[in-house]
């Protein structure tokens, strides 16, 4: 993974996995190396996790317990935890962003490829900049907060559309019927999706009803994947106050075998593309 695409929480997922290894090559329980740097199990596992910014102290002081006494080696790890420190660029926005949505942003930014399932309205990375507002205005945001967070998404989309990360987007077909904002509106956000369906690096795929995929994937989720082979796919499933990530084997293969159904119920990318042009037709004459 490029220094530019690593964001600070990819950095210090892999600066907490690192050290969980280092320490469970020890021996070392959870519990020891919470009493090195005194501290609390929980705190550990939040380090070891990603989830917290790193005391440069404590690594250090976990590194000594886990017997790594290269200079080499620690300089290159706690420089790490220096750059997992450093803010994102989507920092200046953490007043109006809940703390689990911007681990999201922070995953997004270094993800290789994402695969995702939106069942009630299109992926934020596809949105034009009004049906963004209106999603945004069913809310409880004020006007400032509303036009702040298009601008972040925005931003979100110029990054995807700069390349280096793939998207492979399924949507339901009720989330292209939803009237989000009138009918004009949705037909600009319809045209769009065809506009960029062939665009290198998307791949969109829209789920008829009755399909069946209601059974495999009852709600959206998303999965994301890394570039490196030590971090693992993670999904995520957005809730109304906040999001599960989860990285078990277990539970990404689960949710790996739900998307393979959805895509394999869902029509061709090229046939996709014309349903869409057909319910763009459809809409022709609406206000």
């Amino acid at each position: 993974m490029t220094e530019e695409a690593s964001g600070p929480t990819v950095l210090r997922i892999l600066l907490g996995t690192q050290l969980r290894r280092l320490r469970e090559s020890r021996g070392i329980t959870a519990q020891q190396a919470a009493k090195a740097i005194r501290a609390s199990e929980s705190k550990i596992s939040r380090i070891e996790l990603g989830r917290n910014a790193f005391r440069e102290l404590d690594i250090a002081d976990l590194l000594t317990l886990y017997g790594i006494t290269d200079k080499t080696e620690r300089e290159q790890m706690l420089s790490l935890a220096g750059q997992a420190n450093q803010p994102g660029w989507w920092h200046r926005y953490q007043d109006i962003l809940p703390n689990w949505f911007q681990a999201y942003i922070g995953l997004e930014e270094s993800a290789e490829s994402i695969r995702s399932y939106d069942t009630q309205f299109v992926p934020g990375l596809l949105q034009t900049e009004d049906y963004s507002t209106a999603v945004l205005e069913l809310g409880e945001f004020s006007l400032a907060e509303t036009n702040r967070l298009v601008i972040l998404r925005k931003e979100r989309q110029r990054r995807f559309a700069n390349g280096g990360l793939r998207l492979w987007a399924v949507i339901d077909e009720m989330a292209l019927r939803r009237p989000v904002g009138g009918p004009l509106l949705m037909r600009a956000q319809l045209a769009h999706l065809i506009d960029i369906s062939d665009r290198p690096g998307l791949t969109v795929q829209v789920t008829p009803f009755p399909a069946g995929a209601s059974y495999a994937a009852p709600s959206s989720f998303s999965m994301l994947s890394f570039a490196t082979d030590d971090l693992p796919d993670v999904v995520y499933v957005e809730q109304l106050t906040s999001a599960l990530y989860l990285d078990k084997r277990m539970d990404v293969e689960h949710y790996g075998a739900a998307m393979d159904k959805v895509s394999s119920t869902s029509l061709t990318p090229q046939r996709s593309k014309e349903f869409i042009s057909q319910l763009l037709e459809a809409t022709e004459g609406s206000t």
